[in-house]
C-alpha cells in the first residue's frame, strides 16, 4: 500500500475515488489502515461518538490531541487530519496558529477548519504558508449548530447554493488542499466538484464528490440511531452486546475462567 500524503490525495481527483473515515484511538486506526483507508479524521465528532456530548462544542483541543497521538501511532500508510475543536481558531489567527502547530506537532498530516469567512480564509492562507495543511469544511458546519438552530442541510435555496459555491471557490483560493461538502444538494456538490481543481470530500452531499466522509460508528453499526445517508457496513453493536452478554452470563455460571 502507498503512503497517502497532501499530493497524492490532490492527484487522485478525476481519477480515484477515496472512502475515507473517522477513528479517535489505536486499535480502529489500525484496522482502518490495514484496510486501506486513505484519510483518516481524528474528528470533532468524538464529542458525540466517544465522549457522549450531544454535539462537538465541547471537544477540547486536549482531547484531539491525545486521540491524534493514538491515531498516528496506529497507521502506517493513511493521511491523519486533525479536526481543530470549536474554540480553537476561532478567537485570533496567533491563538490559531499556535494550536494548528500542535496538532501538527502531535502527528497529524494536516488540520481541518469550518467555514469560508474572511478571516478564516486568512488564516488558511497563513497556514498554509507555514507549512500547515488545511482540509476546509463548508456547507453544513456542526461547530455552527447554534446559529442554524439545529442540524439542517444547507444549499436548498438559490441563494444558498451560491453562498457553499463561493465558499468552495473562497477556500480553495485560500490555499485549501481539499474541502468537505456536508448536507448539501447532491446537484449542488456535483456543480462545485466540477468547479474546482481540488478534490471534494462529501458526507451527506450525495456520489459525486472525489471522496467521502463517514463516522465510523456510524459505517460499523455501533450507533443504531443513524442519517439517513449513511450505509451500515456491519452490526457491531448487536455483536459487542451479545459478546458482554455472553461474557457476563459465563462468569454467572463459573464456565469462565
Amino acid at each position: 500500500m502507498k503512503r497517502w500524503t497532501v499530493q497524492t490525495v490532490v492527484e487522485a481527483k478525476g481519477k480515484t475515488k477515496l472512502g475515507c473515515v473517522t477513528a479517535y484511538d489505536v486499535a480502529f486506526a489500525r484496522l482502518a489502515d490495514e484496510a486501506g483507508v486513505p484519510i483518516i479524521l481524528v474528528g470533532d465528532s468524538m464529542g458525540n461518538n466517544v465522549l457522549g456530548y450531544s454535539n462537538t462544542l465541547n471537544v477540547e483541543l486536549k482531547d484531539t490531541l491525545r486521540a491524534v497521538g493514538a491515531v498516528v501511532r496506529g497507521v502506517k500508510n493513511a493521511m491523519v487530519v486533525a479536526d481543530m475543536p470549536f474554540g480553537t481558531y476561532q478567537a485570533g489567527q496567533d491563538q490559531a496558529v499556535a494550536n494548528a502547530i500542535r496538532c501538527i506537532k502531535a502527528g497529524a498530516d494536516a488540520v481541518k477548519l469550518e467555514g469560508a469567512s474572511v478571516e478564516t480564509c486568512l488564516l488558511i492562507q497563513r497556514l498554509v504558508s507555514i507549512g500547515v495543511p488545511v482540509l476546509a469544511h463548508v456547507g453544513m458546519q456542526p461547530q455552527s449548530v447554534n446559529v442554524y438552530g439545529g442540524f439542517k442541510k444547507q444549499g436548498k435555496t438559490r441563494e444558498s447554493a451560491d453562498k457553499v459555491m463561493a465558499d468552495a471557490r473562497a477556500v480553495e483560493a485560500a490555499g485549501a488542499f481539499m474541502v468537505t461538502l456536508e448536507c448539501i444538494p447532491s446537484e449542488l456538490a456535483a456543480s462545485i466538484t466540477a468547479a474546482l481543481s481540488i478534490p471534494t470530500i462529501g458526507i451527506g452531499a450525495g456520489p459525486v464528490c472525489d471522496a467521502q466522509w463517514l463516522v465510523m460508528h456510524d459505517l460499523l453499526g455501533l450507533n443504531e440511531q443513524v442519517p439517513g445517508f449513511v450505509r451500515k457496513y456491519a452490526d457491531l453493536a448487536r455483536t459487542v452486546r451479545e459478546a458482554f452478554g455472553a461474557y457476563v452470563a459465563d462468569v454467572a455460571a463459573s464456565r469462565f475462567p
